[in-house]
């Protein structure tokens, strides 16, 4: 895996950061796309170069896939990480809150996969992770919009896995459970013990146990895996 380029988006904090040190550990040369500022202070913290990129906008996406290309020559690996929340019930849940999650989650997903992959023709070799979630699989009250565009993802996945697979590229989805992030330290108590007790393993996640599935799945040793979506929930769902 050393000297592989690699972009992750949403990598300013929790699961994208650790990713992102994971693969600058094991020598890649590693970009964060994010929109939140947050990722120049995590760039510099790990050594790694920070692009302040809106992954639902097609348009900014082309233009930043074309800086790296210019600047490096080609990109290897691309970790699809980046996603929001909006969440409500469906009946109260706004056309803005519907539109925005899509946008960035699953939108998301497409314009950078979909600019990324002719460098990953070209070099025929090339590692796509999408980052989906048990939410993509089972759903949830109050997140309609967030399990559609995480289930968006895996059918995206399987479909550009079947396109890609000769040309010496794998694309495959995680699909993580309740795992310790920023966001999830301001869930309320009972809502935390509640997800314990579906979780068998009768833990949470860490950003650790995702980073280094991710490491498995961008390297030589799963180069016959593709189209698939991993769940990493300590058995939450099965």
């Amino acid at each position: 895996m050393a000297e592989k380029i690699s972009i992750v988006t949403g990598g300013a904090i929790g699961i994208g950061k650790t990713i992102a040190d994971s693969l600058k550990e094991r020598g890649n040369r590693v970009f964060i796309w994010d929109v939140s500022e947050d990722g120049k202070k995590t760039a510099d913290e790990l050594g790694v170069k920070f692009m302040r990129v809106d992954v639902s906008d097609y348009e900014n996406v082309n233009r930043n896939v074309k800086i790296v290309l210019d600047d490096v020559g080609r990109i290897d690996i691309l970790i699809n990480n980046a996603g929001i929340t909006r969440d409500n019930l469906l009946l109260r849940m706004s056309e803005e809150e519907f539109d925005s999650v899509i946008s960035v989650n699953l939108k998301g997903t497409f314009n950078t996969t979909r600019a990324v992959l002719p460098s990953m023709i070209k070099n025929r070799w090339g590692r796509v992770v999408n980052v989906s979630s048990v939410i993509g699989i089972i759903g949830n009250k109050g997140q309609a919009n967030y399990a559609a565009s995480k289930a968006g993802i895996i059918g995206f996945t399987k479909s550009v896995a079947k396109e890609v697979a000769t040309r010496g590229i794998t694309v495959n989805a995680i699909a993580p459970g309740f795992i310790e992030t920023e966001m999830t330290e301001r869930l309320p108590d009972d809502v935390k013990t509640a997800y314990l007790k579906s979780i068998p393993m009768g833990r949470l996640g860490n950003t650790d146990d995702v980073a280094n599935l991710v490491l498995f799945l961008v390297s030589d040793s799963a180069s016959y895996i593709t189209g698939q979506v991993v769940h990493i929930d300590g058995g939450m769902v099965m």
